[in-house]
């Protein structure tokens, strides 16, 4: 059986990619092809290189434009052949060019309870409102700002006021779901038809 192969897009430390390394290391169906970073002193491309996966920097001020600096993502993305692109941390906005060339192969986590709190600083937005219940998402990726189809949620029942305290409770529960999407993703337990995510 052929592996299949992810390409994780990161730009800072690296927590979710260091729980897709942990979850798949044995695995010898899922590999992680290589980890690209648009940030240079990007903690999580330490994490890769200890794990002996293949990394690339990729400045994206170098660029005259965003679609110049994808293009170059794009070719190094396409030397690996991955199945799935994973965003992990990925501080870009991507154009419509990129999307459109992955489209159905490029997911993203995000944490909040989506379609609530799209955008960041989303654990002082959650607490200010006085929520009951906070969680993350993992969506397919499309044109629209944290707004792509729904893969999986994960959710727990805030404690705490502490912005800090809820952001590590938050990182363990992607830590968790993560991986768990990237695995139903590669078994064909979860895919993107017309639009709409199709569970087996």
């Amino acid at each position: 059986m052929s592996k299949f192969n992810i390409a994780v897009l990161i730009s800072g430390n690296g927590s979710n990619l260091q729980a897709l390394i942990d979850e798949f290391k044995s695995n010898s169906y899922i590999n992680i092809c290589c980890v690209i970073s648009n940030q240079k002193e990007a903690h999580g491309l330490k994490r890769a290189d200890d794990a002996n996966i293949d990394t690339h920097y990729i400045d994206h001020k170098r660029f005259t434009s965003r679609e110049e600096f994808e293009n170059e993502l794009i070719t190094n993305l396409e030397a690996y052949k991955p199945d799935l692109i994973v965003l992990a941390g990925f501080m870009r906005i991507l154009s419509s060019l990129f999307v459109k060339k992955f489209l159905g192969k490029l997911i993203n986590i995000h944490p909040s309870l989506l379609p609530k709190y799209k955008g960041l600083d989303t654990h002082r937005r959650v607490i200010e409102a006085g929520e009951k219940f906070h969680g993350v998402t993992v969506h397919f990726v499309d044109n629209t700002l944290d707004g792509g189809p729904i893969c999986a949620q994960s959710s727990i029942k805030v404690t705490t006021d502490n912005i800090k305290d809820l952001q590590q409770e938050i990182h363990k529960l992607e830590h968790k779901l993560y991986p768990e999407v990237v695995s139903d993703i590669a078994n064909k337990k979860i895919s993107l038809s017309n639009g709409k995510v199709i569970r087996k």
